[in-house]
């Protein structure tokens, strides 16, 4: 019997700490000013020797540390988690290795240290470069903090995104493009430039803001793309094809990753058979081929590369609305289905559309 070879993995390692929750955050993490870092990272070295039993010694092109703040680690958790990795998998030459940070809990020294145990490139939370809009949105940092930090990481040579918020309540599509000119003037080469979006358990989710309307959303996103002097190449993403983000960008093509711990989401290819994962031991359940091809479809869609239109994804596909939608998705030559700009505008009522 032919041995199925496991796939190379991603690996998405959630950080649930963090020193306060902001207005707007709905994610999986703790306010927490003394977490028990030893115990995170005995859980999280766990959870890699059991998927080195399960999958072997498996090649990892990118790990990426979000959260919460990872930047809060001690840089000798950091130092001990990859020393794990290192022993259990196999790091591929080059891997993209990711931390994201807020501003104030970096500085040169400590970034120094995280570089020395392995990360090449840093992921800013500035949120915006307005004092005002920082302290409605809940952040602990200023617009100075944010820049110090991007500057520090810059002279150090690392690969630095910066994570930016639009749609709040009063913006106007002016603000975005002078917005989009600040971020121009601090010379960063990877954005994402996420909508404010209200989660109902959040503190937004309890007041009653009132939010721009679709259209005046629009304007902004457009505006975005407009003057940002960066390419589009996801949704919410910004950077020529040297900067993208590889770890996202593997994702959105469909290729493997395993989450640890617990918030962490992954899709798990064992024997063959893809799993839906969640970190700490939470689930790891087969995937119908059709469920699999729709999350392909969903995740390619949202770059401006499309979805590759294997025989899974063709059959997950409604062949006429593909072909009525040709203002909104076009066919290329080399074998994927794309969005266009009005496609992407509309992305989420046309997906509705495409599957089946």
């Amino acid at each position: 019997m032919m041995k199925i070879m496991t796939p190379a993995h991603n690996l998405y390692i959630h950080v649930p700490f963090c020193i306060s929750k902001c207005n707007y955050c709905a994610f999986f993490s703790h306010p927490c000013r003394t977490p028990d870092w030893d115990a995170y990272a005995s859980a999280i070295c766990d959870e890699i020797k059991s998927w080195r039993e399960r999958l072997g010694q498996i090649v990892i092109p990118t790990v990426f540390f979000g959260g919460g703040t990872p930047s809060l680690m001690p840089t000798q958790t950091f130092g001990q988690i990859m020393t794990c990795i290192a022993q259990n998998f196999d790091i591929a030459p080059g891997a993209e290795i990711t931390l994201e940070s807020n501003p104030g809990t970096l500085d040169a020294a400590r970034l120094r240290e995280f570089m020395a145990h392995g990360i090449n490139r840093l992921s800013v939370g500035v949120q915006s470069l307005n004092d005002d809009t920082l302290r409605f949105l809940g952040r602990r940092h200023t617009a100075a903090d944010a820049l110090t930090l991007i500057d520090t990481a810059h002279k150090m040579g690392l690969r630095t995104s910066g994570d930016f918020i639009y749609g709040i309540p009063d913006q106007t599509a002016d603000d975005v493009t002078r917005m989009c000119r600040q971020i121009n003037a601090v010379g960063l080469r990877h954005c994402s430039m996420y909508e404010l979006t209200i989660e109902p358990d959040t503190p937004f989710g309890k007041m009653n803001l009132a939010m721009p309307s679709n259209d005046t959303m629009a304007d902004m996103y457009t505006a975005i793309g407009e003057t940002l002097a960066l390419p589009r190449y996801e949704v919410s993403n910004y950077a020529a094809l040297p900067d993208q983000c590889r770890h996202n960008a593997n994702i959105w093509a469909g290729d493997a990753y395993i989450g640890l711990g617990r918030g962490a989401a992954g899709r798990v290819v064992i024997d063959g058979i893809w799993h839906d994962q969640m970190g700490a031991g939470l689930r790891c359940a087969p995937m119908t081929s059709h469920d699999r091809a729709v999350e392909k479809i969903i995740t390619g869609m949202r770059t401006m590369r499309g979805v590759q239109l294997t025989d899974d994804v063709r059959a997950a596909l409604d062949w006429d609305a593909v072909t009525t939608c040709t203002d909104a998705v076009t066919l290329r030559p080399d074998g994927f289905l794309a969005p266009t700009a009005k496609g992407i505008l509309i992305l989420d009522n046309l997906l509705v559309k495409l599957i089946r």
